[in-house]
């Protein structure tokens, strides 16, 4: 198939450093070209991948100090894709709903990932307007604000198998918070679990410009006090160090978390996690496998210790068998031939003779 991805500009194809969404879009693409599709890939000139690249900015738009507005740059991006739309059997995009009126008269051939939170009021109004435009959720939970929202699948992340090298017999001797500093996120909580247990914590997390009063009054005075390291934002190759070398990855969320993307991070390098019950947190860990789920502090305290004990060979095993990239880009390719068959006679003209039979399978 002639499949076209369209990433977010904000961060390159993938991140440098902290970025999922991207992160996911550069797995899929490549993913996509490894099965023997045709891929192209509109995204940042700065972008690293095994796709045709399209280079709509000359670099992310969060390294660009002049860019002050990031719309105009969608705007440039999405004419690109329409003008280009013919090339292509099927669209896939990444970019949140901007381009819903734009393609609203192709729907049957695209499809939009929604990777983030899905319960903001706003978005009601707009999927119904837009009822027609096929979505694609990260997890069941993230569907549960919009129940009537045209999904036609839920699709978990997967990351390539050999990215990340297990560590089955960690020396780190710490507990490990990754990802980003906000409120929701609770890294307060990761530092009181760790202190209470009297083992060190590193933190390997970004700190986004919405979230820097925060981290300087409400995080900075906790990691200033002995047992807690923070070393900022780690990119990709230092992930299995960071993670492997760990005894387990805390992930105290309090709020609808979409996926979580290092939560099987973590269990590719062997890594069990302990994490609290929002969203898609039990869509991702089986429990007593590759972690366990807490509802409070308490709980945390009691249970974290039997994380530490769990089967580190186990937790790989599991993540082999559910999280990797070639799983994940199978199923979004299923997905793609299934609306392609639903769609008008008129436009399956030319993609039909490309086609494989269409999966049998009701899609959810």
């Amino acid at each position: 198939m002639r499949i076209a991805q369209i990433a977010p500009l904000i961060e390159s194809v993938p991140p440098r450093l902290y970025g999922g969404t991207e992160r996911i879009v550069s797995y899929l693409a490549d993913e996509l070209v490894q099965l023997g599709h045709d891929v192209t890939l509109f995204a940042s000139g700065d972008s690293i991948t095994n796709a045709n690249l399209v280079s709509c900015t000359p670099k992310a738009l969060r390294l660009d100090a002049g860019v002050r507005d990031v719309i105009p740059y969608y705007m440039l991006m999405l004419d690109r894709v329409r003008t280009a739309a013919e090339d292509f059997d099927f669209l896939h995009f990444h970019i949140d709903q901007f381009h819903f009126p734009l393609f609203r008269s192709q729907a049957e051939r695209t499809i939009t990932t929604v990777h983030g939170r899905q319960d903001l009021p706003d978005l009601k109004p707009l999927y119904i307007g837009f009822s027609d435009m096929p979505l694609v959720s990260i997890s069941n939970a993230q569907r549960r604000p919009i129940p009537n929202a045209n999904f036609v699948n839920t699709i978990h992340h997967g990351i390539p198998k050999h990215l990340y090298e297990p560590t089955f017999k960690p020396r780190g001797g710490y507990l490990a918070f990754i990802g980003r500093i906000s409120p929701e996120k609770r890294p307060d909580r990761a530092i009181k679990l760790a202190r209470t247990l009297g083992i060190p914590l590193k933190i390997a997390a970004k700190v986004d410009k919405a979230d820097e009063i925060y981290f300087r009054e409400q995080i900075v005075p906790l990691i200033k006090q002995p047992g807690v390291e923070y070393i900022g934002e780690i990119n990709e190759s230092a992930k299995t160090e960071f993670l492997g070398e760990a005894l387990a990855l805390l992930f105290p969320i309090d709020w609808p978390e979409p996926f979580g993307l290092a939560m099987i991070e973590a269990m590719a390098c062997g890594t069990p996690v302990l994490a609290f019950r929002h969203g898609s947190v039990p869509e991702v860990i089986d429990e007593g496998v590759t972690g366990l789920i807490v509802e409070s502090m308490d709980e945390a305290v009691r249970k974290l210790p039997r994380v530490l004990a769990l089967d580190r060979r186990a937790v790989r095993r599991r993540f082999d068998q559910r999280f990797t990239a070639t799983r994940m880009a199978k199923e979004y390719v299923q997905t793609y031939r299934a609306l392609l068959k639903q769609a008008p006679a008129s436009s399956m003209r030319e993609v039909v003779p490309l086609l494989q039979p269409a999966m049998e399978e009701t899609l959810d």
